[in-house]
């Protein structure tokens, strides 16, 4: 029997391309979901432009899960045996896991503490829905790491390096994208 005396909140339905979106010359991220509505998770739609390499990293309090929509993203999901630190790409976990080609349908868990990466290689956008909990922790960084990829000019790597830090999450190897003269 349903109390109807006890308010509920509405679910939300969003038409397509609906949402808060923070664009850059590096990066475009569309807030579906937030933790203004939900405990459970944020949920971003996420385009990655060719040459953006997020870098290695892990949160030491979130996990994600990311599902590619459209394009091809190279991703890694795993702690490798040495974190060397410039060129996740060539890692390797114990059990000799690679970084792998994520294209249409693939799915990737990270758990809190799992190195993690993501770079488009390709000449073409690549498209991707990103679930991070708890939130608004990712909604928080997001905002900020956008305002610092806008700034003119490469990244500025202190100031991603703070956020970083004030939000739980190491850098392993560099942030890069096309712009910074970076693959």
């Amino acid at each position: 029997m349903t109390d109807l005396t006890t308010p509920t909140m509405d679910g939300l339905v969003l038409p397509p391309g609906a949402g808060r979106t923070l664009v850059t010359s590096a990066q475009e991220v569309t807030m579906k979901i937030t933790g203004a509505r939900t405990q459970v998770g944020s949920l971003f739609e996420v385009v990655v432009p060719p040459g953006f390499d997020v870098g290695a990293h892990a949160h030491a309090n979130s996990e994600e899960v990311f599902y590619i929509l459209e394009g091809e993203l190279e991703v890694l999901a795993f702690e490798p045996r040495e974190r060397t630190p410039d060129n996740w790409q060539l890692w390797e976990s114990r059990s000799g896991e690679r970084p792998v080609l994520a294209t249409p349908g693939s799915v990737a868990h990270v758990p809190a503490g799992c190195p993690h990466a993501f770079a488009n290689r390709t000449d073409k956008n690549a498209r991707m829905l990103v679930q991070a909990a708890p939130p608004p922790h990712h909604e928080r960084y997001f905002e900020e790491l956008l305002e610092i990829l806008n700034a003119d000019g490469p990244p500025d790597e202190a100031a991603v390096a703070a956020l970083r830090e004030r939000y739980g999450i190491q850098q392993l190897t560099p942030l890069r994208t096309r712009f910074s003269g970076h693959p």
